[in-house]
């Protein structure tokens, strides 16, 4: 059969119509990796550096390595640069310094470190920014983790420590020197100053990580627990002082602290988060509103016993909590802290941001707190452990756990807040530096007032002691 001209024109054009819709469809299939690109040739915009990390180090320093090249222990994205702060055998920090803050506030002087190791180990150090050189100025007590400076100008450390660990006060902590506290009693004997720390027993006993302090003293924390044998996860609290914080000038002893440190007398109220509405609330109801319920204002109780009578929210080993002060400026409490998950599980963890109305509703429990989905773990952001506020950008810069041979080494990422979008979640997060050390784990990262030292932890190195290291380079134009 006679094929006309008109006949075959047409079948080209449909072909070519066909190829170039299908090469036009073929480029779109993958909209999350074309988004993911973009984040990255926008990073300097976006987030003030320059070409992130595209993949997890594979460097394994070993001892000697990472004593003769501490700063070595990371590689960090075009335009940041690392110093140290602290490292080796001349410096003396505890082998696995976590938690930190910058001492006095005000023109700091030294960093004021928990140490995560056993009872006969530094718990809590000071380190000069000068030298390096650290002090213990206290032991006894078990994993030191936690860290917070409080609104009336004293030092919170706390014990990731199962349900026993504890929440403990320092006033004056450079004037305090070699201590030691017994984690059974609270009590501190010995060296200089030791009645300068009290055990918080109004907060009650738990593994304690995340800490999140409004002005007025309201403060929430998490309990690091995995689920277990159908048992939910860890909880989250709050506690309601009797008296709040009105400001002042910083105390000078702790019968002046809200929480009546060092003391068996009720200062307060602990909450507890159930996620939920009515009779509406279990396992798989984990973002959205809830209620806090009340637990106790008894001193010195084990919070899980009570959680579980409560019938709390468990999510997957609670780490750290930060506040996010963007939001507190604007009169709103919102805290977004690290679910870590269970690597070996696929499940990769989460990061989640619990809001509850403003200070003053929070406080008259009048707020309805809710939670939501902030970031999604992934195969590559991978059991996020420690979060820091970028207030001076508002970012998350997210830590993850211990590398592991199967996962590779760990990371640290820079991820967006929620825009204007429609969504809930990050607007996209970025690798900013990755670990040369696969036995370790960043932790305890912090930024300083201006938004440009962040302070980090290379925690558990090959090295055997403490690593801090001070990262800055934000806005720079990732040259280098």
């Amino acid at each position: 059969m006679r094929v006309s001209r008109r006949t075959v024109g047409l079948a080209l054009g449909a072909l070519t119509f066909v190829l170039v819709v299908g090469v036009a469809a073929a480029a779109l299939d993958d909209w999350g990796l074309d988004q993911q690109t973009q984040l990255q040739n926008k990073s300097h915009p976006l987030f003030g550096v320059g070409q992130p990390l595209t993949q997890t180090s594979t460097v394994d320093f070993n001892k000697a390595q990472a004593l003769a090249d501490p700063a070595g222990l990371i590689t960090v994205a075009k335009g940041l640069k690392v110093s140290v702060v602290a490292a080796g055998p001349a410096n003396g920090a505890g082998g696995d310094i976590d938690q930190m803050v910058l001492w006095p506030q005000a023109n700091p002087t030294h960093i004021i470190a928990c140490n995560e190791q056993g009872v006969s180990d530094p718990a809590l150090q000071k380190i000069s920014l000068a030298t390096g050189n650290a002090t213990t100025i206290a032991t006894g007590i078990e994993s030191c983790d936690p860290t917070r400076v409080t609104p009336w100008g004293t030092v919170l450390f706390g014990e990731e420590a199962g349900s026993t660990g504890g929440m403990y006060e320092i006033v004056d902590p450079l004037n305090v020197v070699g201590v030691t506290i017994d984690r059974n009693t609270g009590v501190p004997t010995g060296g200089t100053n030791p009645n300068n720390i009290g055990r918080v027993n109004a907060f009650g006993f738990l593994s304690f990580e995340g800490l999140a302090l409004l002005p007025n003293g309201v403060t929430y924390y998490g309990d690091e627990l995995s689920a277990s044998n159908g048992a939910p996860g860890g909880a989250y609290y709050k506690f309601v002082p009797s008296t709040p914080w009105a400001g002042g000038a910083p105390i000078k002893s702790l019968s002046q602290s809200p929480f009546k440190s060092g003391t068996n007398t009720a200062a307060g109220t602990v909450y507890g988060l159930r996620v939920g509405q009515g009779s509406n609330f279990g396992q798989g109801f984990a973002y959205g509103i809830g209620t806090w319920q009340t637990l106790t204002s008894t001193p010195s109780q084990q919070l899980r016993p009570l959680a579980t009578t409560a019938k709390l929210t468990g999510y997957y080993r609670p780490e750290d909590l930060e506040l996010d002060t963007t939001a507190l400026a604007g009169g709103k409490v919102r805290a977004c802290g690290n679910n870590t998950g269970r690597d070996s599980a696929r499940y990769w963890g989460e990061t989640i941001c619990i809001t509850d109305g403003t200070v003053a509703q929070a406080t008259a429990l009048t707020s309805v707190p809710e939670v939501q989905l902030l970031v999604q773990g992934s195969s590559q952001l991978n059991m996020p452990d420690n979060i820091a506020y970028q207030a001076s950008r508002g970012h998350w810069i997210i830590e993850e756990d211990g590398g592991t041979a199967a996962f590779g080494n760990t990371d640290i990422w820079d991820c967006l807040d929620d825009g204007a979008d429609d969504g809930t979640l990050s607007d996209g997060c970025i690798r900013i530096a990755s670990l040369n050390d696969l036995d370790a784990e960043s932790t305890g990262g912090f930024f300083d007032s201006t938004g440009k030292h962040y302070y980090v932890s290379i925690q558990h190195n090959s090295s055997g002691w403490g690593t801090i290291l001070d990262i800055t380079g934000w806005g720079s134009q990732g040259q280098g």
